[in-house]
C-alpha cells in the first residue's frame, strides 16, 4: 500500500492494450469515456508538490532564485558532499505549519526527517532527505464544489522534503528522456524546500473524477497563493501533480491497481492525464489485461501517457531517520499564533468578492469554472468595473487562452493592461469592437493598450464635420430607412448606423452616430 491506499499489480500484454510506440504515436487502445464510466469506478490519489518560496534552501543557505546560471546556487550541503550537514529551514518549517492549517490538519507535536533511497540522477547523495511515517500535518480534508455539488477531499499528510536537480535531456523531443542523445544536470534544484501534499484514496467522484482532480489543485493553487508561501507558478514547476488512479468493478468497492501519472504541470493537464488514464486502463481490464503498477509520463502534444518506471513501494526506499538532523517539535503557542495569522479562506473570499462586485452566484460561478478570479480581481483593483473586467477575461482572452492552450493566468495580457483598456473604451477613444483588435495587439506584443490604438490607427474618428458627412452619406443611400425614422419608427436607425459604421471601418461611436442620425432626421 503507498499513501493513496491502491493496491500493486502487474499487466499483462493485451491485443488493445499495447503503449504507445516508440514512435511517440499517441495512445490507440482507449475505451470510450462513457463506456469506461457505465464499467468501472475510478479511485483518485493526487500528490501535490509545492516548491516553497523560501530565501534559501531547505538545508543550507544557497539561493532558491529561479534562472539562475547551471549549477551555480549550490554548495558541500546540497551537493552531498562528505562531511557536509543539513540545518533545517525554519522559514520552511512556518510554511508547512501553515499549510497544513489551511488544509484542516493536525500538526505534530514531534517529528523527524528520513532518508528515503533509490537511484536519483539528479540528486548527488543518492537519497532525499523526507519525511515518512512521522509528517509534520496529517488529517486533513479539502471541501470543493464542481458543477453544483460538493466534494469531500480526505488528506493523508503534508510532508517536508527537498527537491531533486533538474536533468536536461538534449535532443529528444520536447524536451524528453525518450530520444534524447545525453542529459545534462542542473543542481541549483536540488535542495529547494518543498511540500508534498498527499490524499487518501478518494472515492465517489465518478465521471466527474478528472473534473474534481483539477478543481482539487486549483484550489490548492488558490489556497498556497493566499498565505504567500509560494508563486505556485505550474509552468516553471513551483507547483506540479502526480496523479494517481485506479479502476474498481462497478460497485465493487475493491481497490484496482493504480498508475501515477509524474509531474503534471497545468490544471489541464490534470483533467486530460487522468481522463487518458481512465480510458486507458479501461480498455486494458476490459480485454482481460491486468494493470501494471508504474509511473506514467504525460505527453501533452499528443495528449497520451507511456509507461515510465515500475512504482516502488515503501520498503523499496529502504526508509530510515535522518541522523544529520535533530526532530522537528513546533510549540503549541507558536501553532496556535501561526493559525491566528491564517488569511480568508478562498471560499469565504469568493463569497465576499461576490457580494461586493453584485454578481449572481451563476456569474461568479462562470468566472471560477473559467478560473479568472485572479485575474478579474487583479483588474479591478487597478480601476475597472467588475462589470468590464469579467467581460474582457470571459471573452476575447478567455478565448484567446483555449485557442493556444494556456492557463488563462499565461495570457500574454496584464490585468494592469486590461484595465487601460477599459479606460480607452470609457473615454470614447475606441469602442468595443476595436477594443477587441487593440487586445490582439498586446496579444502580438505590440506593446500597451494606448501604443497598439496608436501604431494601428484605431482611435475613433472624433471629427464632427467627417462623422456628418458619413450620415448624410448613409442618408442618401437609403432613403427607405431614413423615411422610416422621419416617420417615427427610430429602430429603423440601425441600419443608417451601420451603414456609417461600415463607412469609418468601425471607427466611429455608435451613439454619437445615432444621434446625428436622429437630429438630421428630425425635421
Amino acid at each position: 500500500m503507498r499513501g493513496n491506499g491502491q493496491r500493486d499489480g502487474d499487466e499483462t500484454a493485451s491485443p488493445v492494450a499495447a503503449d504507445a510506440p516508440a514512435t511517440g504515436r499517441p495512445w490507440q487502445g482507449l475505451m470510450d469515456y462513457d463506456e469506461a464510466m457505465a464499467l468501472f469506478d475510478p479511485v483518485l490519489g493526487l500528490e501535490v508538490h509545492v516548491e516553497l518560496n523560501t530565501v534559501s534552501k531547505m538545508f543550507c543557505g544557497c539561493s532558491t532564485a529561479f534562472g539562475g546560471e547551471p549549477n551555480s546556487q549550490v554548495c558541500p550541503v546540497c551537493l552531498g558532499l562528505p562531511g557536509a550537514l543539513p540545518v533545517v529551514n525554519a522559514k520552511a518549517v512556518e510554511s508547512a505549519i501553515r499549510i497544513g492549517l489551511a488544509l484542516g490538519c493536525s500538526i505534530a507535536s514531534w517529528c523527524r526527517f528520513a532518508r528515503k533511497n533509490y537511484f536519483y540522477p539528479d540528486m548527488t547523495k543518492n537519497f532525499q532527505t523526507s519525511q515518512y511515517d512521522e509528517p509534520l500535518c496529517f488529517d486533513g480534508e479539502v471541501r470543493l464544489e464542481v458543477d453544483g455539488q460538493e466534494y469531500a477531499i480526505p488528506i493523508e499528510r503534508a510532508h517536508m522534503e527537498e527537491d531533486a536537480g533538474k536533468s536536461l535531456h538534449v535532443g529528444g523531443a520536447a524536451g524528453r528522456i525518450q530520444g534524447a542523445d545525453y542529459s545534462l544536470i542542473d543542481y541549483n534544484r536540488a535542495g529547494t524546500p518543498l511540500i508534498e501534499i498527499v490524499t487518501k484514496p478518494v472515492t465517489g467522484t465518478g465521471a466527474k473524477a478528472p473534473a474534481v482532480a483539477r478543481a482539487y489543485v486549483a484550489h490548492l493553487r488558490d489556497v498556497l497563493r493566499s498565505l504567500g508561501v509560494s508563486d505556485v507558478r505550474m509552468e516553471q514547476g513551483s507547483l506540479r501533480c502526480d496523479a494517481n488512479v485506479s479502476l474498481s468493478p462497478k460497485g465493487s468497492g475493491v481497490l484496482g491497481t493504480r498508475t501515477e501519472t509524474k509531474n503534471v504541470n497545468s490544471l489541464r493537464s490534470v483533467e486530460k492525464a487522468l481522463r487518458h488514464e481512465i480510458c486507458r486502463q479501461a480498455a486494458v481490464l476490459a480485454a482481460g489485461g491486468r494493470i501494471k503498477q508504474e509511473t506514467r509520463h504525460w505527453h501533452e502534444a499528443g495528449a497520451y501517457t507511456s509507461p515510465g518506471r515500475s512504482k516502488e513501494e515503501a520498503d523499496d526506499y529502504r526508509y530510515f531517520p535522518e541522523p544529520d538532523l535533530v526532530p522537528v517539535a513546533p510549540a503549541a503557542d507558536w501553532v496556535g499564533q501561526l493559525r491566528r495569522s491564517l488569511p480568508e479562506p478562498p471560499a469565504a473570499r469568493t463569497e465576499r468578492l461576490r457580494a461586493e462586485w453584485g454578481f449572481t452566484e451563476l456569474e461568479m460561478r462562470d468566472i471560477l469554472g473559467a478560473e479568472a478570479l485572479e485575474q478579474v480581481a487583479a483588474t479591478v483593483a487597478a480601476g475597472t468595473t467588475p462589470a468590464a473586467a469579467r467581460k474582457w477575461w470571459l471573452t476575447e482572452l478567455a478565448r484567446h487562452a483555449a485557442e493556444t492552450g494556456v492557463e488563462l493566468a499565461a495570457v500574454p495580457m496584464t490585468p494592469a493592461q486590461v484595465a487601460d483598456l477599459q479606460a480607452l473604451v470609457d473615454a470614447g477613444i475606441v469602442n468595443d469592437k476595436l477594443a477587441r483588435q487593440v487586445i490582439e495587439g498586446v496579444l502580438a506584443g505590440e506593446g500597451s493598450p494606448a501604443e497598439v490604438v496608436a501604431r494601428r490607427n484605431l482611435a475613433v474618428v472624433s471629427d464632427t464635420s467627417a462623422l456628418q458627412a458619413a450620415v448624410e452619406r448613409s442618408i442618401a443611400a437609403q432613403p427607405d430607412a431614413a423615411a422610416k425614422v422621419r416617420s417615427g419608427k427610430t429602430a429603423a436607425a440601425g441600419a443608417l448606423i451601420g451603414a456609417v459604421m461600415k463607412d469609418l471601418g468601425g471607427q466611429a461611436d455608435a451613439a454619437a452616430v445615432r444621434k446625428l442620425i436622429l437630429a438630421a432626421l428630425a425635421d
